[in-house]
């Protein structure tokens, strides 16, 4: 299975040029699957949540999502992408599972991060793994990476490759991933932005270093920090269906649930 990425830089507000280079981008890649970053048309660093909510999107009345699907006909490939989602009053940092038979699942992120709360609802979709030709997928978005209940749960629930649209501002989010994809016997895929938005309350620069990690929690590839990419690689799903970490470690197997209450106490 082809895999693998698009890192950008996004305009803040400009949504017909964001779309034009991501779909300019993405008509010359040979892939089965690519991940594009958080918030990939709007740009994210909003001003208030009017701002937000202005320039979101309903997926099922968007310009945005028929060009995506009408690419992904095209293509025949699957995409997932971050966006603003509008959903009557309500607004979420959300991402879509796209395929060539239109919108298959809408992910809203759980997990705001900082002045994120200012601006979007906290998710309220349960977590749910697809299956596409090749590959039961997951999806999580930037600072989910933080919880390890996000990532187990999704692999639990079967999935063999997480997908994380992100627009990652600290050093570290990168390997963190490694580890969750070590713990959990998967691999991931980090489409991250690069760039700055500078608005009128300040700028936030993000980190790019988009990734692919396998199973064994081993970086597969990274992009570099300030530079567009378009990524793509073969692996095999079927090895993140084997969990054991030695012939008698199995990292599923030996998990003793009836332990962890506290986790969701």
């Amino acid at each position: 299975m082809r895999v693998g990425y698009y890192q950008f830089r996004p305009h803040f507000g400009r949504m017909s040029h964001n779309l034009l280079t991501v779909t300019t981008a993405l008509r010359a890649a040979e892939a089965d699957l690519i991940v594009l970053p958080e918030l990939a048309f709007t740009g994210y660093y909003f001003r208030d949540r009017a701002e937000a909510h202005r320039l979101a999107e309903d997926p099922h009345d968007s310009p945005v999502f028929e060009a995506l699907k009408a690419l992904c006909r095209e293509k025949r490939f699957h995409i997932v992408t971050g966006f603003a989602e509008r959903s009557g009053e309500r607004c979420y940092n959300s991402a879509a599972l796209i395929g060539p038979d239109g919108v298959l699942h809408i992910y809203r992120k759980l997990h705001l991060f900082h002045e994120e709360r200012h601006w979007f609802d906290p998710g309220d979709v349960p977590m749910k793994v697809m299956s596409i030709p090749g590959a039961h997928i997951g999806i999580m978005v930037c600072y989910d990476w933080a919880f390890p209940e996000v990532a187990r749960t999704l692999a639990l629930l079967g999935a063999d490759i997480i997908c994380q649209p992100a627009n990652l501002v600290l050093s570290f989010c990168q390997d963190a991933m490694l580890t969750r994809c070590l713990e959990n016997h998967v691999f991931s895929v980090t489409a991250n932005r690069y760039g700055t938005d500078s608005r009128p309350q300040g700028k936030l620069r993000f980190t790019g270093k988009s990734q692919i990690a396998g199973p064994g929690g081993k970086r597969l590839h990274r992009a570099l920090s300030q530079r567009s990419e378009l990524f793509i690689m073969e692996i095999d799903p079927v090895q993140a269906r084997d969990k054991h970490l030695t012939p008698l470690s199995d990292v599923f197997a030996d998990r003793r649930p009836e332990w962890y209450g506290e986790l969701v106490r």
